[in-house]
Parts: C-alpha cells; structure tokens; sequence
C-alpha cells in the first residue's frame, strides 16, 4: 500500500513538472492595465524610433533582442530606468504580461 502510494505520488508529480513549465511566464498581469500604461508611456517612443502600428514592430523584427521571458522583464526595467518613467516593478510586471499576450507568446 505504501509503495504504491508513493509510487502514485511520483507519478503525478512527473506528470506536473512539463505542466509547470509550460506556465504564463507573468501571472496575474493585469492586461488592462499595462495597455493603458504602454499607450501612455510607450507607443510614441516606439513609434518614433521604430515604427510599425503603435511602435509594434519594436516588438515584431525578426532580429529583436526579447527571446526569453527574462529578457523582456530585463528590457521593461532598461526602459523605465532611461526614461525615468517611475514605475514600480509591478507595473513592469504587468507591461511584460500583456506584451507577452500580444507579440512574444513566451510559455
């Protein structure tokens, strides 16, 4: 009875592990939000420097520098620093969710 219990609760626990790395990268983001802060803080940078709607091809070229998960929240924090945009790494957070959502489909 008790190696079949733990051999069950191996078996699940194996079982988990690829659900657990195929995970939103950014739980709980809130999309609302971080759309309301990336049109107000974002898009006219974005558009200016490298064009596409609403600066999406920042997001979009085929050389981009974003592949990972952690090189978008590492980008979000390189932005907020240079332009003095004094948002908390909870905004980051979110930004990152959403644009995640939107272009980089990170899992």
């Amino acid at each position: 009875m008790r190696t079949t219990l733990i051999t069950t609760a191996a078996l699940a626990l194996a079982l988990a592990l690829p659900l657990a790395a195929q995970a939103d990268p950014f739980p709980d983001a809130d999309h609302a939000a971080a759309k309301d802060m990336h049109d107000r803080l974002c898009i006219e940078c974005h558009e200016r420097r490298f064009s596409g709607e609403g600066g999406s091809a920042i997001y979009t070229r085929p050389d981009r520098r974003v592949t990972t998960p952690s090189a978008l929240s590492q980008q979000l924090t390189t932005c907020t620093t240079m332009l003095n945009l004094d948002l908390f790494p909870e905004d980051e957070h979110h930004l990152a969710g959403y644009l995640n959502k939107l272009y980089y489909k990170f899992e």
